[in-house]
């Protein structure tokens, strides 16, 4: 077969998806911005790293491994073109246009497996824009690719299992947690133990480590402001689930409220999109074996945030769907769309247990600053909602929230919500920021014709 199928992303669904198509005698290009395979979940530390695989990874420490040493398997074999440290920035026409450590490069393609995981889901909150405040996925990337705690007296804010778990990992690795403040209250996580239900082990599993934190955790909190002075971050001020006044010194902040999928170069590829009020985010359109269009496949949390074993199964799904259409012998993925079926059921009961804090975000005052990118404040935000209307693409447009180098990724969501409360509507009536080319900042001189 000729036919050139391009991975972009080497998390557990990309890894997988490769595996899957390295099985049907395919010799697939897999492009990551890693210098290794294993995405976010499954990050590998450099080379000498003392710390673990059971350190690093707990008790996915199996998993790990065999991720890992299956691709590293098809690379060595030269089954797979694998481009690590190189990003996709746009595609265009059948071609992915690539910036590595090399330079620019132009990779085309007659399949397409998007595998672009999710990224940290922020809220704004007074303060966030000061020096110390990170997202919960930097900290744990710290920690995981460098050993390196982000401060020395910590605070974690948001909602979530991440929250649970970056906390978790903090402590193991020695660091001080000075608190952990869950924005959702007890009364709307026991919402979603039915869908828990449907993975009782990993359920579990998350009820230990939250256990371990002890007094250290605090439910149903409001996160007032992150106070700050000439040497970033002093403190976090916060209301407990009484609404009582509360202050915890610190000099360093980690924020999260659970994940939102990394859908940019979906959209540029022509995905259609739904809004998903469970997950309160535009999700990409697709079947349930991950076809987006034609020649088109999503897979693992760029689609569905449903988790690493769920993103494995999925990749393997989107691969064997890929296999069918080319006319070739696909493998039997019955076994694997059960497990994403329970996997959904499960994410959505987290959904359900750990929601977007919309109200939080609609009350912020104006002086908050929503788009650190551009320094956009939520005055600024709902004054221009006033004069361009209730469209979130217009008021991008006039007032420049998403316009940063981070492309709306940490700002999009808050936005829409400030938004549609200013204006007395629903989210997803007023859309969504769409994406643009290049997805990730890139120096000019890449794209110079030289000669």
């Amino acid at each position: 077969m000729s036919a050139r199928v391009a991975i972009v992303g080497a998390g557990p669904a990309g890894a997988r998806a490769a595996e899957t198509l390295v099985a049907a005698r395919l010799a697939p290009i897999v492009i990551d911005e890693g210098a290794a395979a294993g995405g976010q979940i499954y990050r590998r530390p450099p080379a000498g790293f003392a710390r673990t695989p059971e350190v690093l990874y707990g008790s996915e420490a199996a998993k790990a491994r065999a991720l890992h040493a299956a691709f590293d398997r098809m690379v060595a074999e030269g089954r797979v073109a694998h481009h690590p440290r190189s990003s996709v920035v746009a595609l265009a026409g059948g071609e992915l246009y690539v910036l590595g450590e090399a330079g620019q490069a132009r990779i085309g393609y007659d399949r397409l497996i998007l595998a672009t995981g999710a990224t940290d889901r922020l809220a704004p909150v007074p303060g966030w824009q000061n020096a110390g405040v990170y997202s919960l996925g930097a900290m744990q990337i710290a920690l995981k690719a460098q050993g390196v705690a982000l401060g020395r007296r910590i605070v974690i804010a948001g909602t979530g299992p991440l929250l649970t778990l970056v906390a978790a990992q903090l402590r193991a690795a020695g660091a001080s947690v000075a608190a952990v403040l869950d924005t959702a209250s007890m009364r709307e996580q026991l919402s979603g133990f039915s869908g828990l239900a449907a993975r009782p082990l990993v359920a579990a599993r998350g009820l230990a480590m939250r256990a371990g934190l002890g007094r250290l955790y605090h439910a149903g909190v409001r996160v007032e402001e992150i106070e700050a002075g000439a040497d970033g971050v002093a403190a976090v001020r916060w209301r407990d689930g009484r609404g009582h006044e509360r202050r915890t010194p610190c000099d360093a902040v980690g924020l999260g409220w659970h994940l939102q999928a990394e859908t940019h170069l979906a959209d540029l590829a022509g995905c259609r999109f739904d809004y998903d009020e469970t997950w309160a985010q535009w999700l990409p359109r697709a079947d349930r074996r991950g076809r987006a269009g034609e020649g088109l496949y999503l897979a693992g949390d760029g689609l569905r945030i449903l988790g690493a074993d769920a993103a494995e199964a999925a990749g393997r799904v989107a691969a064997a769907a890929c296999l069918a259409d080319l006319g070739l012998p696909a493998p039997d993925t019955a076994a694997d769309l059960r497990l994403l079926a329970r996997s959904e059921r499960f994410a959505r009961g987290i959904a359900a247990a750990f929601p977007w804090p919309a109200e939080m975000v609609r009350t912020l005052p104006d002086a908050t600053v929503v788009c650190r990118c551009e320094g956009i404040t939520a005055g600024v935000l709902r004054a221009t909602t006033d004069y361009g209307g209730p469209d979130a693409n217009r008021v991008k447009a006039l007032g420049r929230p998403g316009m940063g180098g981070c492309q709306g990724r940490y700002c999009r969501l808050a936005s829409a919500e400030m938004i549609a409360a200013h204006a007395g509507c629903a989210p997803q009536s007023v859309g969504r920021f769409r994406a643009q080319p290049p997805v990730r900042p890139v120096p000019v001189g890449a794209w110079v014709e030289k000669g």
